[in-house]
């Protein structure tokens, strides 16, 4: 644990982490054409990656979370390993690469030293994008139990600014609200470029809101401004996404909100049902009759046009068929567009622009081959010890948030399913977030 002159409620890690969720929610909305404001976050990173790691090996905390820190640095070793220079013997020879060795041979061009990905530009850009949400996480292991509540407070805080940016955008009607000028005007997005990255990050805020103020009741305190924050927050969340009309959003809502229902009911107290918790399950039933009321028929009109989405999952045959040409090894992180436009059928061709698989698990098999798909199925084993441990805990203040961190992780993972909202520099830094909180329950575990 920090010593206690690191206990107060700011210091150098605690700032320098404020400083990254800060500009990752200002600049870090988009998972394309945004290479200068990414890179304003990822140099913001580097303080707190350089403080975070000092603080981790100086006071030893590290050996605590060797699981979890190894994990991390396979990851951030892929594509590492995907850049280093190979000879030509080599790289020609890997599965996947006989069109480039065809092309320089048809050039009249003796190929040099390359390494493994085929797009190396695009595989920097992605090791590069790697160091804000692993800073961020090292820091969430190395401060206090109050600085990191004071960052979940911040993202709720932001969640809520991107609602009223969102709200705003939708009623100017025209393009000038919105950061990232690819945007459709008349979408609510907030700080992101996509509607669905604005839902996924309400519906990961939700769980700690709801639970901060749940556990006002087991604590018996009197002030109860967090509980009726909570259920305004949860009702402003329903609204929110029925103005967004995200489809991932709306449907994985209802699942969502059960399992927050659950952890507000233990951060309560698990006791019987007071009437907080009634207050907190009106509040969501009035914004749900709202929003049956008033905007059903936009909501279900979105449903209805599936024509987007069956084109997306149309797709991932051809997909998964390309990244067997690239196994075992992939053909590198950030190479998905190139690679697709090479073998994209004439008759795929349209309008529509599909630069990513819009399923994360399956562009990873393709860019990473199996090392990606080992290193998604290490943190879901670590995911489930975490939240066993988590769920199984006593009420209190460091279990309240690891539980409301393991709904938030579920929801991106989830949402990866059909989407890439960890691809967006914001979003990855949330999850570096909530990863940090639940890595703790195995902490608090040994001192019960």
């Amino acid at each position: 644990m920090p010593s206690k002159s690191w206990k107060g409620q700011w210091d150098a890690v605690a700032i320098a982490a404020v400083v990254l969720l800060a500009l990752s929610f200002a600049f870090g909305g988009a998972s394309q054409n945004h290479a200068l404001r990414l890179a304003l976050v990822e140099l913001a990173s580097l303080p707190l990656l350089v403080l975070a790691s000092g603080r981790l090996i100086h006071t030893g905390v590290w050996r605590e979370h060797r699981f979890a820190l190894g994990l991390l640095a396979a990851v951030v070793a892929i594509p590492l390993i995907q850049l280093i220079p190979l000879p030509p013997a080599v790289w020609t020879a890997l599965p996947g690469r006989d069109q480039m060795g065809l092309a320089l041979q048809l050039a009249g061009v003796e190929p040099g030293w390359g390494p493994l990905s085929v797009t190396p530009d695009r595989t920097w850009g992605s090791a590069l994008a790697l160091a804000p949400p692993a800073a961020f996480f090292m820091a969430m292991l190395s401060l206090s139990q109050v600085q990191r509540e004071r960052l979940v407070q911040f993202c709720i805080a932001a969640a809520i600014a991107s609602i009223l940016l969102g709200a705003a955008q939708l009623a100017s009607g025209g393009d000038s609200l919105y950061p990232w000028n690819w945007t459709g005007a008349g979408s609510v997005t907030g700080f992101f470029a996509n509607r669905n990255h604005l839902a996924s990050l309400l519906l990961v805020a939700l769980p700690f809101a709801t639970v901060f103020g749940a556990a006002t009741l087991r604590r018996r305190d009197r002030r109860t401004t967090a509980l009726w924050f909570g259920a305004l927050f949860a009702g402003l969340v329903i609204v929110a996404l029925a103005a967004i009309r995200s489809r991932a959003g709306i449907t994985l809502f209802a699942p969502v909100m059960m399992i927050t229902l659950l952890a507000a009911w233990i951060a309560a107290g698990r006791g019987r049902p007071a009437p907080g918790l009634l207050v907190l399950g009106g509040a969501i039933g009035a914004a749900l009759t709202v929003v049956a009321v008033l905007a059903l028929p936009p909501i279900l009109a979105r449903f209805d046009t599936g024509n987007q989405l069956e084109g997306r999952s149309d797709r991932w045959p051809l997909v998964a068929e390309t990244a067997q040409s690239y196994l075992p090894l992939g053909s590198g992180m950030g190479s998905f567009d190139a690679v697709y436009r090479s073998v994209e059928p004439l008759e795929k061709l349209d309008s529509t622009f599909f630069n990513q698989a819009h399923n994360d698990y399956l562009e990873t098999w393709l860019e990473a081959g199996w090392l990606g798909i080992g290193a998604i199925l290490a943190f879901l084993i670590w995911y489930a010890r975490r939240c066993w441990t988590a769920w199984r805990a006593r009420p209190s203040r460091e279990g309240d948030l690891q539980r409301a961190a393991s709904i938030g992780i579920g929801v991106l993972l989830l949402h990866s399913v059909v989407d890439y909202p960890l691809r967006t520099a914001t979003l990855a830094v949330v999850f570096a977030l909530c990863c940090g909180l639940l890595e703790l329950a195995r902490r608090s575990d040994q001192t019960h």
